[in-house]
């Protein structure tokens, strides 16, 4: 199994879940821009993904996901054993999916592109800040009295919950509003997971 990934971009919740599930994987860091490439071997890396962002996952049959969410689903379903996702058909699992759903449409894409791209204005920034704070609004009465979004358990919303609302980080957005978010991002940044997920992209 291959991750194509960028440090610092939503590739990091797949690999997290990777981490997680103590799964064997080969990076494959990605330079994004106007012509990505695969940093190892100069690859444009719009010939494994003609739209040219990152995560991709290649599986060891050779398929290709791209779609962070889609990965996320698929990991925990090949490997249920590791407790990351419901089981298909429970009602635990639809709450699965609207958060799935929820942090892809209204957090994640808040923050990107609008929040990451200066050259939009400030006064588009600030219009995106304004809805990020109601979504955010969102998250912080569900992680009242919960460590984790969908209760006890870290599952695969999580690893996408905490790569998007972590981006706070170098944005530079107080949470001073939303502490049950602030000890929730430090909960799940302690976990081993997380610690090795870094490391490892931080290597060459």
């Amino acid at each position: 199994m291959k991750l194509y990934f960028t440090p610092g971009t939503c590739s990091f919740a797949p690999h997290l879940a990777i981490r997680e599930l103590g799964l064997d994987v080969e990076l494959r860091r990605v330079r994004l821009g106007a012509d990505p490439v695969v940093v190892a071997d100069g690859r444009d890396f719009r010939q494994i993904n003609p739209l040219g962002y990152v995560p991709v996952l290649e599986l060891d049959d050779g398929r290709i996901l791209t779609e962070g969410s889609a990965m996320l689903l698929h990991l925990a379903d090949a490997h249920p054993d590791g407790g990351l996702a419901p089981p298909a058909g429970s009602a635990e699992r639809d709450e699965l999916h609207r958060w799935l759903v929820f942090i892809g449409t209204e957090l994640h894409k808040t923050f990107s592109p609008w929040l990451f791209h200066p050259e939009y204005g400030e006064q588009a920034a600030q219009v995106a800040r304004e809805r990020l704070f109601k979504r955010l609004a969102v998250v912080e009465r569900q992680l009242d009295g919960r460590p984790y979004l969908l209760g006890d358990r870290f599952g695969i919303a999580d690893a996408y919950l905490f790569t998007v609302v972590d981006w706070v980080r170098p944005l530079k957005i107080a949470l001073d509003d939303y502490p049950h978010i602030a000890a929730y991002l430090e909960r799940v940044r302690a976990r081993p997971a997380v610690a090795e997920a870094l490391r490892r992209e931080k290597t060459p």
